[in-house]
């Protein structure tokens, strides 16, 4: 791939003039210099030489031994270099006094320290001690080498060293310099004004050496030769900086994984020699791209990926209309927030190999002259607002090696004009993750496709109904994936003769039929996926090199195979739910000791739960809900210490919980429900469980109080004990059960597996990606007593109430409305009395209400929300109600007849009415001797109007 000019090719040229590597191995006619031979030989005996590639070092003529260089003239050893050894260096060495080339890297010197004798190698010239494993901090000894030229230290060692480089400034000579992955946070102050000391610098290479400060301005740049400067993988949070535009001569420059921020200068345009040019990974560099950009026209690399970004790319494409020769090969921009249409000027870039535009808000269709990019071998749309057709042209693309336009819009339809030149196609990939299918494969089934293809990803795009035939020549297919694609058919034998070996195999959400072939093969860690299918038979068992296997929603029947554990030994994940496999749980599953998810949910499986979980201590997902499973939960149960998700719930299940799942504290999702379980709900739970998300232990035959350590539990937002026979009354605790006044998010979502049956609207509702959006407390069915807690009305975020079919008493709290997110609330079949709050009417969201058979009193209120709820049976049973909607109607002789909400109406009445009074008096005083006071002469009328009264009067 063509690329920029390395570190090594932009200082080849000066290594070749300085005579470097004029070091040629020959000897003198009368062999080396014998104190120096003798001092290789004992720096030999300090190294470690498994590879015996040190062998040669044996005889007279040292100058003929590996790695060893001499001078033509005088036989005397000029330059070293070894690779590969390992022990360490000993002083013997500091007798190659006329070294001037010394490459010790890539050994492994074990901690050793750099020998501060190097200092002394007074004619040294090139010198490489990178990767060699040396230990302590770099010798200020080796500020003494003036005639450096080319010094390269990076990750000299892998010790956590803050090195100072104060002495790199006495190195006047050097041209080439890399300290990569050096910690150099102890220099952040005053690196730049040491490098600048340098100026005959031409390469500078500081990458990932924890540099926090970029210096905005710099007096005087003397380091004007650079042409290549890597600061890339730095901690700097600053803007681009000025002095950056003074050095004209960059041809690199890599400042990519910073935190830089602000827009990108004009002022970058002056670079016109760079030919590469990466800011990508910083974050906050925003903004649209400025047109100026288009006049680097020696530009080959532009990296500005995962940044903040905006406005289209037009006016930087039509810069560079007025390069004569656009030489840019790699466009990235992914990752920012770049909008409008693709221009058909993208067409001029007919250099350009690699084109990475994703995970923008691109919009509209791809340009016709797409196909004018004769050289494009990458091309990346994927994640955008895209739609439309895709053009034909794109078929044009001889050179295409991946085409990846996932996640967009697009219909239409694809055929063979699309895909009849793309010889070199590689990877096709277009993915949604959205079930709606609008673009569709219409393949003749005679094509015979130019590509070999490696990689196949193609979801919710319309392939079928039959299995593509034009897959039928396609012999080098490792990943397959048809994903939603409308096939009604079965695994071709076609297919099987192809002989593939898979790395991916997914067909799942199709309407694929028959028996599953046995006779696949696979790559290792391999993954099958065929859920939501017809597939009948027994499970199928393939290579022991399968990983993942996803066959759950199909029509399997029979037992799981008693021996799966040892012929698939390298399972992480399987699940097998939603089909009818009966039998038993076989031992051989506890030979998976990699295995991360089992879900056996929804089978008829029966029989006892093993034992044997001690042997796979990486599970996190456990499912074997909705079968026929019987007896306790074994306590090795317990020693899943990764344990998330636990689900038996519908089972046959009985006994109390084993003290061992207190050991399980990374517990998130903890379902038991309709089961047989009973005794004490464990205080345990909240002290272990501190990251418990979901706890429903439904429908078993629990007793005894609602334990308060529930109320510890800080991240629940999902509490279901409704069924079992709690008493008592509801801790008030129940206030510090955060979970129910945090707003979770979307990015929430990945903390949740599965789906979970919610009692919401009266009715079973099943949630799966939105249960991070459930807040619900379900207390019902039980023989709980007392009044509702007032600290629950702080759960401001609680979306469903049950507390029905309990022996509670009291009011109903008038601070109800806190609860405004309350969509149902069934407080039915209680002891609760007293009027119907009418702050009920502002729980707006509230669309599901049940207070039938309670002692409840009073008119029903009748505005906002309660007129929504016309039902006579929201409200039977409550003999003292009347109004709408019961037919009972409300009068002053009916018994407690409107008192108490008389009362209420009066408060909420009374406070208007004083208010207005007093406003009345307010501004009528005001506005009467206001006047007076501020207004003389109508002050004066006022007092002769009352004297001339009085007057009037006394006589």
């Amino acid at each position: 791939m063509a690329c920029c000019p390395t570190a090594s090719t932009l200082l080849l040229p000066l290594l070749l003039l300085s005579g470097i590597l004029n070091l040629q191995m020959v000897s003198y006619i009368f062999g080396c210099v014998d104190v120096e031979k003798r001092a290789l030989l004992k720096f030999k005996d300090g190294l470690r030489d498994d590879s015996g590639q040190l062998s040669s070092w044996a005889g007279n003529n040292c100058c003929k031994w590996v790695g060893v260089s001499c001078d033509k003239r005088t036989g005397q050893v000029v330059g070293l270099k070894i690779h590969g050894l390992g022990g360490e260096i000993n002083s013997p060495l500091r007798e190659l006094k006329h070294l001037n080339f010394l490459d010790l890297s890539m050994n492994n010197f074990e901690g050793t320290k750099i020998p501060s004798f190097i200092g002394s190698f007074q004619k040294l010239r090139y010198l490489n001690l990178s990767g060699s494993s040396f230990g302590g901090l770099i010798p200020p000894h080796l500020g003494n080498l003036s005639r450096l030229l080319s010094l390269d230290l990076e990750l000299y060692t892998t010790e956590p060293i803050q090195n100072d480089i104060k002495w790199i400034s006495s190195l006047s000579s050097l041209r080439y310099l890399n300290l990569a992955s050096l910690d150099l946070s102890k220099a952040a102050d005053y690196w730049l004004q040491t490098i600048n000391m340098l100026p005959f610098l031409i390469e500078m290479h500081l990458p990932q050496c924890s540099l926090s400060n970029l210096p905005l301005s710099l007096p005087y740049a003397n380091f004007t030769k650079l042409s290549m400067l890597d600061l890339s993988n730095n901690v700097f949070n600053s803007t681009i900086p000025q002095w950056l535009f003074n050095l004209t001569g960059l041809v690199h420059l890599d400042l990519q994984a910073n935190n830089l921020y602000g827009e990108l200068p004009h002022e970058i345009a002056t670079l016109t020699s760079l030919k590469m040019l990466d800011l990508s990974q910083n974050s906050y560099i925003k903004d649209q791209l400025p047109k100026q950009l288009g006049n680097l026209c020696n530009l080959q690399k532009l990296k500005l990926s995962i940044n903040k970004l905006n406005g289209d790319i037009t006016d930087f494409l039509d810069g560079l209309t007025n390069c004569t020769n656009v030489k840019l090969e790699t466009l990235e921009l992914g990752y920012n927030d770049l909008t409008g249409e693709l221009p058909d000027s993208i067409g001029i870039l007919k250099n350009l190999r690699y084109l990475v535009l994703w995970d923008n808000s691109f919009q509209g269709s791809i340009p016709k002259s797409i196909g004018e990019l004769s050289s494009l071998e990458e091309l990346y749309l994927s994640d955008n607002q895209m739609n439309g057709d895709i053009p034909e042209t794109l078929g044009k693309l001889s050179t295409l090696r991946v085409l990846d336009l996932s996640e967009n819009p697009w219909h239409g339809i694809i055929t063979e004009i699309h895909l009849m030149n793309l010889s070199c196609l590689k990877q096709l990939q277009i993915n949604k993750i959205s079930p709606e299918i609008s673009l569709i494969f219409n393949i003749s089934a005679d094509w015979i496709p130019p590509f070999q293809l490696e990689y196949l990803y193609l979801r919710s795009c319309h392939l079928g109904p039959k299995f593509p035939l034009w897959l039928k020549n396609q012999s080098q297919l490792n990943t397959i994936v048809l994903n939603n694609a409308g096939i009604s058919d079965i695994v071709p034998h076609w297919f099987l003769d192809l002989n593939l070996l898979i790395k991916e195999f997914d067909v799942a959400y199709n309407q694929l039929s028959g028996m599953v072939p046995n006779s696949l093969k696979f790559q290792s860690f391999s993954t099958v996926d065929l859920s939501s299918n017809f597939f009948n038979g027994s499970l199928p068992l393939w290579s022991p090199n399968v990983s993942e296997i996803y066959l759950r929603d199909n029509l399997f029947s029979g037992p799981i195979p008693y021996n799966i554990g040892e012929l698939m030994p390298l399972l992480t994940d399987l699940d097998i739910s939603y089909n009818s496999l009966n039998g038993s749980i076989p031992l051989s599953i506890g030979n998976l000791s990699t295995l991360t998810t089992l879900v056996l949910s929804n089978n008829k499986l029966s029989g006892k739960i093993p034992g044997f979980w001690n042997q796979i201590p990486f599970l996190y997902i456990l499912d074997m809900s909705n079968n026929n499973l019987l007896g306790t939960i074994p306590s090795s149960i317990g020693s899943l210490q990764t344990l998330k998700f636990f689900v038996l719930s519908n089972n046959n299940l009985y006994g109390k919980l084993p003290f061992s799942l207190k050991n399980c504290t990374s517990m998130e999702s903890l379902d038991i429900g309709y089961n047989f379980f009973s005794g004490n709900l464990p205080n345990w739970i909240g002290e272990s469980m501190q990251s418990l998300l979901i706890l429903r232990v439904r429908n078993n035959s629990f007793s005894g109080n609602i334990p308060s350590k529930i109320c510890t539990l800080s991240n629940l937002h999902i509490l279901d004990l409704s069924e079992n026979n709690f008493t008592g009354v509801i801790p008030s605790c129940v206030g510090n059960l955060a979970g129910f006044t945090i707003e979770l998010t979307s990015e929430d979502v990945k903390r949740y597996e599965g789906k979970l049956n919610v009692i919401s609207r009266g009715r079973v509702l099943e949630y799966s990606n939105s249960l991070y959006l459930v807040n619900s407390l379900d207390l019902s069915r039980n023989n709980l007593s007392g009044e509702i807690p007032y600290e629950l009305m702080s759960l401001h975020r609680l979306w469903a109430l049950n507390l029905s079919s309990n022996h509670m008493t009291g009011n109903i709290p008038q601070s109800i409305d806190n609860l405004a997110k309350l969509e149902t609330l069934d407080l039915s079949n209680n002891e609760f009395s007293g009027p119907i709050p009418l702050t009920m009417a502002s729980l707006t969201f509230l669309a599901h209400l049940n207070l039938s058979y309670n002692n409840l009193s009073g008119r029903i209120p009748n505005s906002n929300q309660f007129n929504t709820f016309i039902e006579p049976s929201i409200y039977e049973g409550n003999l003292e109600l009347c109004g709408a909607p019961l037919e009972k109607e409300c009068t002053s002789q009916s018994p407690n007849a409107n008192r108490d909400q008389d009362e209420e109406e009066d408060e909420f009445g009374r406070v208007p009415f004083l208010i207005g009074i007093g406003l009345g008096f307010f501004v009528g005083f005001w506005v009467t001797c206001g006047t007076l006071v501020v207004k003389q002469s109508w002050r004066l009328a006022y007092f002769q109007l009352f004297d001339n009264i009085k007057d009037r009067l006394h006589w």
